[in-house]
């Protein structure tokens, strides 16, 4: 069986054959959120993921990410189906194969930047040690805040603290990083900022990264825009 970690270079990030998504099942006010998505995300792509509200996006998001199951289809990721996975191979896959970066950051206040990029980490070995220590600050330098490391999450700016959770969603190098509206709350300088970094990180890693914008100008440097409309993909 293919690794959940990484794939190989022919077999894609993400597959996806016939998604649908369902609410209120058998309760008469039975809602089709998702229609039948067919989609595929191949390593070293770095894709936005547009629609208005109420299309399907973060609801997509939440599946290919496994926080939540289809009614309907398959999800591989990394050529492994996830429905043939128990409870604790989907919590690995997450812990190691996906990295999340949302809107709101949800750093720990009380902790460090350094702190923080450790956390994935620290929470797969229930400890620390230097080589978690080394890793976490390579990445917080590939995010231009070596700097930082010390400082509390608190006292950083929007785009600093995001930067942070970007390193921490790289911190078990994941194959997928699935970043929802990921500089919504940005200025358009540090929006800029974020972008350029994770398309650094996406060149220099070949991380796959789908990443859910308002943002037509961001989503215009990205390697492709997949288009969502009323809970179906719009033909490109």
């Amino acid at each position: 069986m293919p690794s959940v970690d990484r794939p190989d270079a022919s077999t894609p990030v993400v597959h996806l054959t016939g998604i649908r998504r369902s609410y209120n099942i058998g309760m008469g006010s039975e809602v089709e959120i998702l229609h039948g998505i067919d989609l595929d995300l191949h390593c070293g792509e770095l894709l936005a993921l547009m629609g208005p509200s109420g299309s399907g996006k973060s609801t997509l998001l939440n599946i290919i990410g496994r926080l939540d199951r289809p009614t309907a289809g398959l999800v591989f990721i990394n050529g492994t189906d996830t429905a043939r996975l128990d409870d604790a191979a989907i919590t690995r896959l997450r812990g190691h194969a996906i990295g999340f970066v949302f809107q709101q950051h949800h750093l720990i206040s009380a902790f460090t930047a350094l702190e923080n990029a450790m956390m994935p980490m620290i929470v797969d070995r229930n400890s620390g040690s230097d080589a978690i220590k080394v890793r976490a600050a390579s990445l917080l330098a590939k995010m231009g805040l070596a700097h930082l490391g010390d400082h509390m999450s608190a006292n950083m700016s929007g785009g600093e603290q995001q930067r942070v959770a970007i390193a921490r969603a790289l911190a078990m190098q994941a194959s997928l990083i699935l970043a929802d509206e990921p500089t919504g709350n940005l200025d358009s300088q540090s929006a800029d900022n974020v972008f350029d970094f994770m398309r650094q990180v996406n060149k220099d890693e070949g991380t796959c990264f789908l990443i859910v914008t308002h943002n037509l100008d961001l989503a215009k440097k990205c390697d492709r825009i997949i288009s969502m409309a009323d809970g179906a993909r719009v033909p490109a």
